[in-house]
């Protein structure tokens, strides 16, 4: 089969260092009979290995020279594979406890993250490899500069660590960023969560939608100073200055008052 050339609209970057292979699949740890699903194989530089270790993969792949070049390597007894935009596709068809894995395309990584979330009642946890800068914004604390939207919209929802970046030198062709490894654990049932979902979206989206204004101006559509000073929080703070429990307290307090 001709060499396949990666495709800028998939946002395609190959994984090929046999080492940073090992390193990832080993700190995933794939067990026989897992239900697991890989976003965009590629190449197959993940596949291979994850098939050996579990018996029986799912795969979400849009292009369709890869899909072609799966098919002709693997069974449909090893692997399944779904074809289409991750995007779109439903995870929660797959069957529970989900483990999802990936390299995730850099063109889509936040939207795609946001749709996953939707999922994580069935999910076990998550292991993907993304771009170094947006790793960093989805683990930051608090009152830090990566600190933002994702962070919030991610936290509430899972327990994540940074486990180790992978170099540019590592892909083919290569990329001009630094990925890193990141690992999602879907948070317990019982944790303080919001009571509706879409309104804590909002809430984070207008928060940190101007960085530099005081959170008076930015939640000025859902609270007023007597609500800050039912939440205990002072208006002049900055968005990032907030953890992700006072944005769930906030969202609650708003979806309370409205009732």
């Amino acid at each position: 089969m001709t060499e396949h050339r990666a495709r800028k609209r998939f946002g395609q970057n190959f994984l090929s260092d046999p080492n940073i292979i090992r390193k990832i699949v080993d700190a995933i740890r794939p067990q026989p009979g897992e239900v697991m699903v890989e976003i965009g194989p590629g190449l197959g530089a993940m596949t291979d290995p994850i098939v050996e270790r579990l018996g029986h993969l799912h795969v979400v792949e849009i292009d369709r020279d890869l899909i072609a070049r799966l098919k002709q390597r693997y069974g449909p007894d090893r692997l399944t594979i779904h074809e289409g935009d991750a995007l779109a596709f439903d995870f929660g068809s797959l069957g529970t406890p989900l483990r999802v894995v990936g390299n995730l395309p850099y063109n889509i990584s936040t939207p795609l993250l946001f749709h996953l979330a939707t999922f994580a009642d069935g999910v076990r946890d998550m292991h993907f490899m993304l771009q170094k800068e947006v790793v960093l914004r989805m683990t930051a604390e608090p009152d830090t500069p990566d600190y933002g939207r994702l962070s919030v919209m991610l936290q509430q929802r899972f327990a994540m660590a940074r486990l180790f970046d992978v170099p540019p030198g590592a892909f083919r062709p290569e990329p001009k960023v630094t990925s890193s490894i990141v690992r999602m654990v879907p948070l317990p049932a019982d944790r303080p969560r919001p009571d509706d979902e879409a309104l804590f979206a909002r809430v984070v989206a207008a928060a940190f939608g101007q960085r530099r204004k005081t959170l008076r101006n930015t939640l000025r559509d859902f609270l007023d100073d007597g609500d800050f000073a039912a939440l205990g929080l002072d208006p002049g703070l900055r968005g990032e200055r907030l953890t992700v429990a006072d944005y769930i307290a906030i969202a609650n307090h708003v979806f309370r008052q409205a009732r």
